[in-house]
């Protein structure tokens, strides 16, 4: 299983929120490159970068800190937020993006994300699937849609689909734990998913059930920053996998 951290921006600066709502914002760090380097010096070799500000104005906004990062680490980072044009694309991708996550767009613009995933392959385009009560949620969350998750997982796996990170917002930033139930039926009904889990990872004894169940990836944002699991720790992780 792929330990991939989180940095989440927002006006440049390396930052958390809780459940999504950007009135909860709490900065980590000015500088994402030094937090990049950090996860890098402990063995991580993924990163999962989102640009609020992105999400939130429908369109790139922090490419210039996925150019910073991606130029002086070799981490391999999969970027999202507000990822809406062909241009947005072009702009992640020649920043260093190795992939991109499409959330809002997939619901929204159907069209114009399977185009995405002919364009440049299913190892390039991940679906961002993230639920509130098992509804897709949309705009930087701050919208919910009528699509129930499964099925709309399920319809993308038809399309060519097979990273889906899921995320459930009712855990994201609460450290209470991640949605073991609901990731191991995804599991057993999606035939073919590379599931990346997210939200509410909260300690090191976590990430072993997670793999056990069969995810494919898991994203850790605020235990790290909040020392709840420390990068020794998954540097150790990482080892004994391989």
């Amino acid at each position: 299983m792929r330990i991939i951290p989180a940095i989440d921006i927002i006006e440049g600066q390396c930052v958390r929120l809780s459940k999504g709502d950007y009135a909860t914002k709490k900065v980590y760090n000015q500088n994402p490159l030094e937090v990049a380097k950090e996860f890098e010096d402990h063995g991580i070799e993924y990163l999962h970068l989102v640009d609020l500000d992105g999400a939130k104005a429908s369109h790139i906004v922090n490419y210039k800190v996925l150019e910073n990062i991606a130029s002086k680490t070799n981490l391999k980072i999969d970027f999202g937020g507000g990822l809406k044009s062909d241009e947005d694309l072009k702009i992640a991708f020649e920043s260093g993006a190795n992939q991109i996550t499409g959330g809002s767009i997939a619901v929204k613009n159907p069209t114009v994300f399977e185009n995405w995933l002919k364009q440049f392959g299913t190892d390039k385009i991940i679906l961002g699937a993230d639920a509130q009560n098992e509804k897709i949620a949309v705009s930087g969350w701050l919208e919910e849609s009528d699509e129930e998750l499964i099925p709309f997982v399920k319809n993308y796996l038809t399309k060519g689909i097979s990273y889906v990170i899921c995320t459930d917002i009712s855990k994201d930033g609460m450290l209470q734990g991640p949605s073991f139930d609901l990731y191991k039926r995804m599991l057993a009904e999606l035939e073919g998913i590379k599931l990346i889990a997210s939200g509410g990872i909260s300690t090191f004894d976590e990430l072993p059930r997670l793999a056990e169940l069969g995810c494919e990836g898991t994203i850790i944002g605020k235990a790290i920053y909040e020392g709840r699991i420390q990068l020794k720790q998954l540097e150790n992780f990482i080892l004994n996998q391989g």
